[in-house]
């Protein structure tokens, strides 16, 4: 696989990944924002979203979404509540659609690889997910990601395409883990956010990972996933990740939160998006609807919503029964 990669969104992580893709070859990446596309082709920087990393010369940036019709393999890096849209826009497409969103669709409680399969039914679908800072990458700093893609001819092609010294996919073939984990990891940072803005102490942060480990399992395992995915980077690499830097945009928005900021206040800025704040009532509902025991998610949607203050739920999550911990 030799030839262009589009990448559909112009934000940091899109930007990011463009970085990725233009080590051996081109990347076309349409973002909504004429000032991103004129920073990119022009100045060779996204400087409203990723400002001070200078980008490859092998990306181009359009803000004509058709102009990627005719690309090798696309990554996709829209929100997750846009990716329906994104997709339904397009013309029927053949070419893999790599998705990178972390989240699941409101109206449906459906992963993104079904939206996709719904609006893009002849393009093999893959997923690509990892403990990953967009800014990290764009530098080329060390990472590592899960690519799942149930085809395995077409996994080891984008991984040849995408592989570089300092990114490195790992294959794997469940879709569904490696989406879950990504889902339910932002939810999760959240939580830990809390924890760090309300002074609560590294004990109580490391419980909760823990903690939310095994709720990530239980409602993979529910949903299909394979337990070693949600062991891998896809699932506990990320959990890690998000749950210990400021750099994450979920965590910031818990730390927030945990300091005694109104989720309206903190969500206000819409350049960037906390895609935990938009799962988190997702995931409860189709936990609830599963029958999966998620009490830390349905902490955080209490927050989200103001459904009492930190103080009060965080003292009717350490007000659960005791219970052994595999249960």
């Amino acid at each position: 696989m030799t030839g262009t990669i589009g990448v559909i969104g112009g934000g940091a992580w899109g930007t990011a990944l463009a970085q990725v893709a233009a080590g051996s070859g081109e990347a076309l990446l349409w973002a909504r924002e004429s000032e991103v596309v004129e920073s990119i082709n022009a100045a060779r920087e996204n400087r409203l979203f990723l400002p001070g990393i200078a980008l490859d010369p092998a990306i181009r940036a359009t803000d004509d979404l058709s102009a990627l019709a005719g690309c090798e393999a696309l990554l996709v890096v829209t929100p997750a509540q846009h990716m329906r849209a994104v997709l339904a826009a397009m013309p029927r497409l053949e070419a893999p659609l790599i998705l990178c969103a972390k989240g699941m669709e409101e109206s449906t409680t459906k992963l993104m690889h079904d939206v996709a399969r719904e609006e893009q039914p002849d393009a093999p679908i893959a997923v690509l997910s990892g403990p990953t800072f967009a800014h990290e990458v764009a530098a080329r700093q060390p990472a590592a990601v899960t690519l799942a893609v149930e085809a395995q001819a077409v996994g080891e092609r984008l991984r040849a395409r995408l592989a570089r010294p300092w990114f490195r996919p790992y294959l794997s073939d469940d879709v569904i883990g490696a989406e879950i984990g990504g889902a339910v990891k932002n939810v999760l940072a959240i939580a830990c956010g809390v924890v760090e803005g309300r002074g609560l102490g590294l004990n109580a942060r490391a419980a909760l990972i823990s903690r939310g480990f095994a709720e990530m399992t239980r409602f993979g395992l529910a949903r299909g996933a394979r337990a070693e995915t949600l062991a891998g980077l896809s699932g506990l690499g990320d959990l890690v990740l998000t749950c210990s830097s400021t750099s994450s945009r979920n965590f910031s928005l818990g730390k927030g939160l945990g300091e005694g900021r109104s989720a309206a206040e903190l969500l206000r800025d819409r350049r960037t998006v906390a895609e935990g704040a938009f799962t988190a009532p997702v995931l409860d509902r189709a936990a609830r609807a599963a029958g999966v025991d998620m009490p830390i998610v349905a902490a955080v949607c209490a927050l989200l919503s103001g459904e009492g203050s930190v103080g009060e739920v965080v003292e009717r999550l350490l007000a659960r029964p005791l219970r052994a911990e595999g249960a």
